[in-house]
């Protein structure tokens, strides 16, 4: 018997992993802030998808607002900061 590398979590298994209950969970892929896949009758989770559920990841949104909001920051305070560098 080989072991297969696991694709998905459930939603009882992830309630578990950040420490709420599974009706917390679900709530949260029904209303769309969790990234969820029906199987059959149940929900599952991608396991790429966990780091940025449980906070250790950022996602590509949030990554383009940070990129966003420094890129703003260098142009209304590019040379403040320049001068700050050098002291």
């Amino acid at each position: 018997m080989s072991k297969q590398k696991k694709e998905y979590v459930s939603i009882p298994e992830l309630a578990k992993l950040m420490g709420i209950s599974r009706i917390a969970v679900f709530n949260k892929v029904k209303s769309g802030v969790i990234k969820a896949v029906r199987i059959g009758r149940n929900y599952a989770v991608k396991i790429g998808e966990l780091g940025v559920i449980l906070g250790k990841d950022l996602d590509r949104k949030e990554k383009r607002e940070i990129d966003a909001a420094v890129k703003k920051t260098v142009a209304e305070y590019g040379e403040t900061l320049k001068l700050l560098g050098r002291e």
